[in-house]
């Protein structure tokens, strides 16, 4: 029988295996765009679960496993860390009120989980992290007919699993093509051999190997108690400041990444241990600084700040001392009817939110993906009865839609728009005198009008579509098109391929990689190819990652 305390160490035993191998399960993505990656959303998920407070050698599993459960759905983090915690919360259900679990139980526990996980996504896919957990349920719930103990069960669940994954490229050709498995499965394979190896041994796997510890020490310890370091006279614009994971087999390193950063900017402190990387910088270019870093890892977490924005701010209000940004949201009451709340990045971006209506920011996309928690303090933070989520990502969608069971006291309301510019036309869209529901399918049929486009970087190598790392890729409503080697060349190009005679506004969003002066030269080019029939905006958006954005109405 698996108890409480055995359950808990499975879950850190879980947790660990797949932050070990996150890497490994990042590379499985197939789509070259810089995103939060599966094994890193899935590892930031689970680990979320590890921390539980008290004494549990004497708790029950029915206890744990519920505990577990909130940890996870709040700290979900994309759509495979959605799933997951969803899987886990329908094991809570499952091993309600026992004080410890059979076989038997623990596989009609899991099956309560799988089918709450298909029931979340709109279009359940085959051959996903879906796919690996119901056939993986259905291997354990046969061995559990024939033999009841717990540690036989998980370990005809485990094989269920890697079978199911082994399959994935027959079910999905985009999978087979690129000559992989699928990402979220292989992250689920792995939590669930980690959590084999403490029922069937009772060992946790370390999260380090015993040449990792001796290594790492003090200097993690020190890795988050760095002093901000700010100029008296701001010589550059953006305070940045991000944590990388460390991926050796990468083409950068640390030593290379602290020299470029000085060439950049100043205030540079860049301090590091065996699995992450923390930098700071201030410099004109940010985005300079992540393509960088691109190359020591994947992006945990990012913070930009505009320096000269807060010093023209301090002198205005004459204040003696820079007031801090509060880390949380504060929650009010819902005193009016309808509020709103947005997931993007950049400071020009996010003030174009704020312009349209939205009381909150959560500072989020493409390679910085929310936790549903940091989306459900926004929602209480907002003072409306009602209150409509833009995810503005198809990897938020899904996280976002958790908040629903989260929150009591106000209604939420989700827009499923996938981009930016489906934001801003469902924004723009909401008219005061509907109803929310009226409102809400005006702002589906307008996001699904958009015609959205991205120019950004390829963060890896992809043979089957010959993409190499750093390539400069043109994406139009998420899918590649075509690769240049220059950003102002391949928005002009991606405009002109999106746009025709029926348009009649074209919106650019550059980013911080791009000065005005290239800017500049994009509306130039972009207006004599199409200004005779669509007006063409350009806004300084400041986000990361992405040289432009673009939508086409």
């Amino acid at each position: 029988m698996i108890d409480g305390f055995c359950f808990k160490n499975a879950i850190i035993s879980g947790a660990n295996n797949i932050t070990r191998n996150k890497e490994l399960v990042d590379q499985l993505n197939i789509f070259p765009v810089p995103d939060g990656d599966t094994g890193t959303n899935m590892a930031m998920t689970i680990n979320c679960a590890t921390q539980i407070p008290g004494d549990l050698e004497s708790e029950s599993i029915s206890y744990v496993a519920d505990k577990v459960a909130s940890k996870l759905l709040r700290g979900a983090r994309g759509n495979s860390g959605v799933i997951l915690s969803l899987i886990f919360r329908g094991l809570a259900k499952g091993l309600s009120n026992i004080e410890s679990a059979s076989g038997m139980q623990l596989v009609n526990a899991l099956e309560i989980g799988v089918k709450a996980a298909y029931g979340a996504v709109m279009k359940p896919t085959e051959g996903t992290i879906l796919t690996v957990a119901r056939v993986a349920c259905e291997k354990g719930e046969v061995a559990a007919h024939c033999n009841g103990d717990p540690v036989y069960v998980w370990s005809e669940i485990c094989e269920g699993a890697q079978e199911a994954l082994k399959t994935t490229p027959d079910l999905l050709p985009v999978l087979k093509k690129a000559g992989v498995v699928d990402a979220g499965g292989k992250g689920l394979c792995l939590i669930f051999e980690g959590m084999l190896s403490v029922f069937k041994d009772d060992e946790i796997i370390p999260l380090f190997s015993k040449e990792e510890k001796l290594a790492s020490g003090s200097a993690a310890k020190s890795l988050f108690d760095i002093p901000e370091n700010f100029d008296q006279d701001v010589n550059f614009t953006y305070c940045t400041e991000f944590i990388t994971d460390k991926i050796v087999n990468l083409d950068g390193n640390v030593g290379d990444l602290r020299a470029y950063l000085e060439t950049i900017g100043d205030c540079v402190l860049v301090v590091d241990d065996d699995e992450i990387v923390k930098v700071h910088v201030h410099t004109e270019s940010p985005g300079l600084a992540l393509q960088e870093a691109l190359k020591i890892g994947q992006l945990l977490s990012v913070k930009i700040e505009n320096m000269r924005e807060q010093n023209r701010l301090i002198q205005e209000a004459r204040a003696p001392k820079e007031e801090s940004v509060p880390l949380t949201f504060n929650p009010v009451p819902p005193e009016r009817e309808v509020g709103f709340v947005a997931v993007c990045a950049g400071e020009g971006v996010m003030a174009l939110f704020r312009d349209l209506g939205c009381d909150q920011i959560v500072s989020g996309g493409q390679s910085m993906n929310p936790s549903t928690d940091a989306i459900r303090e926004a929602i209480l933070a907002t003072p409306a009865k009602t209150v409509f989520i833009l995810p503005n990502n198809k990897n938020i969608i899904l996280a976002a839609e958790q908040t629903i069971a989260l929150v009591n006291d106000r209604r939420v309301i989700i827009v499923p728009t996938k981009t930016i510019p489906q934001g801003i036309s469902a924004m723009l869209a909401y008219d005061l005198n509907n109803q929310a529901d009226e409102n809400l399918k005006l702002m589906i049929d307008a996001a699904s009008k958009i015609g959205s486009g991205q120019v950004t970087f390829a963060s890896r190598d992809v043979d089957y579509i010959k993409v190499k790392k750093g390539d400069i890729i043109a994406l139009r409503d998420a899918k590649l098109i075509f690769k240049s080697r220059d950003p102002v060349k391949a928005v002009v190009k991606l405009v002109n391929i999106m746009a025709n005679k029926k348009t009649n506004f074209v919106t650019i969003i550059y980013g911080d990689q791009i000065n005005e002066k290239q800017a500049a030269e994009v509306k130039k080019r972009v207006s004599e190819k199409i200004g005779a029939y669509a007006d063409v905006s350009i806004i300084n958006g400041g986000q990361p990652i992405y040289y432009f954005i673009i939508s086409v109405d």
